[in-house]
């Protein structure tokens, strides 16, 4: 699949070129052309099954066979140029039919409604929102072997659509180099005379892509739903778990270094940027934060700095030590030029002093400052309006931050179903008169939201939604 990241980087570079009926038939045949039937159709499984991450795998195989039926007719030497732009129509036609048999997607409609190139391009243009929680779940080496021997092609191309669908925010080299390692290891194993010998020596070899596919989705699942400068809030908040005795003048640059590394490398097409960046990135964490910390000091020991963002990723946070008492930003700071600074050191002390409470709830309380001050420091009496803000939040803050900050922090020491049962005893105690149903639900709920929502890494929208 080297050829397709290389093509991948030719189209990257044309992709601002006027986009009329010629290049976009340029654009499909020369990577038909460039890659070859097979791996072309390999491609599209993966694209189509990135952008329609809800379809079923019956709905992107059709898709894929009309596409690549399109591009093997008209991408040969000879073809009528009228022929491209008539299949394609064909398809768009298809498309807008009663009973389509592509991915349904709610914006069709309304695409539909439009005609010529400009409706082909609207319906190219549309995509699902991403899982936000991924559903493959990888088979047993046994299973594995059964499918692959069964049907080889049909084995290969479910594996793309449901690991694409899954991991659909990941970059397109590193969810392209993954699926392909992978496939690689099965047939190879599979063919073994010993498969289980041959399986753990592979997935050793292929854990760095693994675990780069799995952190590349989540931390681009991230960028994608809070953008530039939230996401670097989110990232200095999980530093400030980390390692709370740190100040904020050492992680707010690594905070806006990271963010740095997700806004370049999370939909570059260059083979090399996700974990050529993220290296760079732990490399200066490492020199910043090793010596004052001595379990980011044991993840900075190993050679492969990739490795060594993975160990620090899975950092539990740290017990908060003792700190000065908190200093709330003033009305005039948080309106000032270093207003947006302001703001985000209070998040800051904020998350080191609850150690445990989730991205989730940071987030919204970081909604919440830049709503007020964008609210505020234009209105007529600043400090009123700011003043106003505060006393909404009023005396509830605190309390819910703590129970938070509890449940989440139970979470992280006990074991699952200690946690569960702790979690019931203390509802019983608040709620004496509850029935037992009644408290199995709540329990199974706070349960389900402390197993999603608690990791740092957790699903942000999804999340949001819980709190």
């Amino acid at each position: 699949m080297k050829v397709a990241l290389a093509l991948l980087l030719l189209l990257a570079t044309t992709h601002a070129m006027h986009r009329g009926q010629a290049y976009v038939r340029d654009k499909v045949c020369q990577e038909f052309r460039i890659l070859g039937k097979e791996n072309f159709r390999t491609l599209t499984i993966i694209t189509n099954s990135r952008k329609y991450s809800n379809a079923t795998f019956e709905e992107i195989s059709y898709l894929v066979r009309e596409i690549v039926s399109l591009a093997e007719t008209c991408c040969t030497e000879g073809a009528d140029p009228s022929c491209y732009d008539a299949g394609s129509s064909a398809l768009s036609a298809k498309s807008c039919g009663r009973s389509s048999p592509f991915p349904s997607h709610p914006g069709t409609a309304g695409c539909c409604a439009q005609e010529g190139l400009e409706q082909k391009l609207c319906l190219a243009a549309l995509r699902h929102p991403p899982q936000q929680l991924p559903q493959y779940l990888q088979p047993s080496n046994e299973e594995l072997c059964q499918a692959f021997k069964k049907d080889p092609k049909d084995f290969a191309d479910r594996f793309l659509h449901e690991y694409a669908s899954s991991y659909g925010q990941a970059p397109l080299p590193v969810l392209l180099s993954s699926t392909t390692s992978f496939l690689s290891m099965v047939s190879t194993c599979c063919i073994s005379p010993t498969p289980t010998t041959c399986f753990l020596k592979e997935k050793m070899e292929r854990k760095t892509l693994s675990l780069l596919t799995l952190l590349s989705n989540r931390v681009c699942s991230r960028f994608a739903a809070y953008g530039k400068d939230k996401v670097t809030i989110s990232y200095l908040a999980s530093l400030a778990q980390k390692v709370p005795a740190a100040s904020f003048e050492d992680l707010f640059p690594l905070a806006e270094d990271a963010a740095e590394v997700f806004s370049q490398c999370c939909d570059s097409l260059a083979e090399d940027c996700m974990p050529k960046k993220l290296s760079e990135h732990t490399a200066k964490a490492c020199g910043v934060l090793a010596a004052r910390d001595e379990r980011f000091a044991v993840c900075c020991k190993g050679k492969n700095l990739m490795q060594n963002y993975f160990c620090i990723s899975a950092l539990p946070p740290a017990p908060t030590p003792k700190l000065p008492e908190l200093q709330k930003p003033t009305n005039g700071q948080l309106c000032s030029e270093e207003g947006a600074r302001h703001a985000k050191r209070s998040l800051f002390e904020l998350a080191r002093r609850h150690p445990s409470i989730p991205d989730a709830v940071l987030s919204k309380l970081y909604d919440a400052s830049e709503n007020a001050r964008g609210e505020c420091c234009s209105a007529k009496d600043t400090s009123a309006c700011l003043d106003s803000k505060r006393l909404q939040v009023g005396e509830g803050l605190p309390p819910f931050l703590e129970k938070a900050n509890q449940l989440c922090g139970q979470y992280t020491q006990l074991n699952f179903l200690d946690f569960k049962k702790r979690l019931r005893e203390s509802l019983a105690q608040r709620m004496p008169e509850a029935s037992p149903e009644l408290l199995g639900q709540l329990v199974e709920q706070r349960a389900d939201f402390a197993s999603t929502c608690c990791p740092h890494n957790s699903p942000p929208l999804y999340c949001a939604a819980k709190v």
